[in-house]
């Protein structure tokens, strides 16, 4: 699980008419701002050409360019093209931080704690200054480039990055604590085939709980399970933490079980030792019924290339004919 990563770096260069060759020598094309920060990843680079002012809303700027690496090797190409720049101000660095819920909590710990100022992310980036440090908090899962809209709170605080991040790290269980509305859930997660083909089922169970960003796996081994009165059966377990409802990982792990209408292994889902039966997620639908609404979810909640390595396992799964 994520809850701490870097932003883009912002960095507005002078002229404004500069754009025509920030496209040519980086062969992009402007876009609108927040469609730039959307696409967005770590480290990489949005540059705002700018005129005399640095006012204007970020939101309602149409020409800003999203450049795929990080800030110092941008600069260092501008340099070396000798590109007519007047003039470079780099944003305040921007720190995300993920919560599960209530991110106004994490705003007023963060504010009190590093006697910050609640800004927004746009009215941080207008009024930080390089040397400054932009919290910004979402529940969204950081695993995705953020929207401007994703964004729940923005926290300026008038510290230098690398000092700030150090000392938030430090900081980082005591703030989720206080976010967190219920506690987290400690799930033991068993996989059973029959077919022994563990080590396909599992890579599919590690995808789906990585990208869905559950919670940390803290331990894990093989052991036994005991079906019926003297039948014992080789089991894989693993223990999950997680913010999740046990209720959701149950019935989302029953869309993994099946593909259509192959079965590919059993997954049961236990809580502080109590098993969560299938039935108490069912709302009235039969067991087959359950998986496929499982899986449709499922899928759509995955992104674009985990749902294709998961269905690249499963069609080996397929193909072979176990």
């Amino acid at each position: 699980m994520r809850v701490l990563r870097f932003g883009p770096s912002i960095v507005f260069i002078k002229p404004e008419e500069i754009g025509r060759d920030i496209e040519n020598l980086f062969n992009v094309e402007p876009v609108a701002f927040d469609r730039a920060l959307g696409e967005s990843q770590e480290f990489e680079t949005i540059l705002v050409p700018a005129g005399a002012e640095k006012g204007t809303p970020f939101n309602s700027r149409k020409s800003v360019y999203l450049i795929k690496e990080r800030v110092d090797i941008v600069l260092k190409e501008i340099m070396n093209a000798k590109l007519p720049v007047q003039e470079i101000i780099i944003e305040a660095k921007h720190i995300i931080l993920r919560v599960p819920a209530n991110p106004d909590k994490a705003a007023e710990d963060i504010i009190q704690r590093y006697k910050g100022k609640k800004t927004g992310f746009a009215g941080g980036l207008m009024e930080g200054e390089e040397k400054d440090t932009l919290i910004l908090i979402t529940t969204k899962k950081l695993n995705l480039p953020l929207k401007m809209k994703d964004i729940d709170e923005g926290i300026l605080v008038k510290q230098p990055f690398m000092e700030l991040y150090r000392d938030l790290v430090v900081h980082l269980p005591i703030i989720m604590h206080k976010t967190m509305p219920e506690g987290w859930n400690e799930l033991t997660i068993k996989v059973y085939d029959t077919e022994k083909r563990y080590e396909e089922n599992l890579e599919r169970l590690f995808l789906v709980i990585e990208d869905l960003d559950w919670g940390f796996v803290v331990s894990e081994g093989w052991d036994w399970d005991y079906p019926r009165p003297f039948m014992r059966v080789p089991v894989y377990k693993l223990k999950l933490i997680t913010w999740e409802k046990p209720e959701k990982v149950k019935f989302l792990l029953k869309g993994l079980e099946y593909r259509g209408y192959k079965r590919f292994c059993d997954i049961d889902v236990f809580l502080e030792g109590k098993k969560i039966s299938w039935v108490s997620i069912a709302k009235g639908l039969e067991k087959f019924e359950v998986a496929k609404k499982a899986r449709e979810e499922l899928e759509s909640l995955l992104t674009p290339d985990v749902l294709r390595s998961l269905h690249e396992i499963e069609d080996k799964l397929i193909s072979s004919g176990s």
